[in-house]
């Protein structure tokens, strides 16, 4: 039963939602409907006005943003600072399409496209028991598409996402939630 404001505008407005284990659970709406406002809200990034964002003790959440330009550094040295196995890590990469001299790079010369592929790559290496992605497929070419949304179908783990690709929402998600009118299917 949260409310959420952004200025003076109340983006969610009692809303509740319940994410149980195994759920990949779609957010869908227009722009400015909430979704981004959500996820932010469970990750505890914004507090509620009214109602509360509750998450259970000792839950460990891995996050995808929708942006990815703030990646600096060495990929080997990213994959350091998330705690992540380096193999595990660049054989997901070299899978979705990094070539071995790529993964020798410095993030500040990939393309938006590749950036995001990290940041997917570096939130599948996590043990998590919550992966809360948004709009993870933006700038992510179609074999690209199909190898994730193969890997989420086999891998089954709890998801919370944004996404806009209508046919990728229908094949992965479990439930889906629209924040227009904060109703469910």
């Amino acid at each position: 039963n949260a409310t959420v404001c952004l200025g003076t505008r109340a983006v969610l407005d009692g809303a509740s939602l319940e994410v149980r284990r195994g759920e990949r659970i779609a957010l869908l709406g227009g722009n400015g409907c909430g979704k981004t406002t959500a996820l932010r809200a469970l990750l505890g990034e914004i507090v509620p006005e009214a109602g509360r964002a509750w998450r259970g003790g000792g839950l460990r959440i891995s996050y995808v943003p929708q942006d990815a330009s703030f990646l600096r550094g060495r990929l080997r040295d990213l994959a350091g600072e998330h705690g992540v196995d380096v193999t595990q890590f660049f054989t997901i990469l070299r899978k979705l399409g990094f070539s071995r001299e790529r993964l020798e790079a410095d993030a500040d010369g990939l393309s938006d496209g590749q950036k995001k592929k990290v940041l997917l790559a570096l939130s599948l290496c996590e043990s998590a028991h919550l992966y809360i992605w948004d709009e993870p497929l933006n700038y992510i070419d179609a074999l690209s598409r199909v190898q994730i949304e193969e890997l989420i179908l086999r891998c089954q783990p709890t998801l919370e996402f944004v996404e806009h690709d209508a046919a990728f929402v229908r094949r992965v998600a479990t439930r889906c939630v629209h924040l227009d009118g904060v109703s469910e299917e």
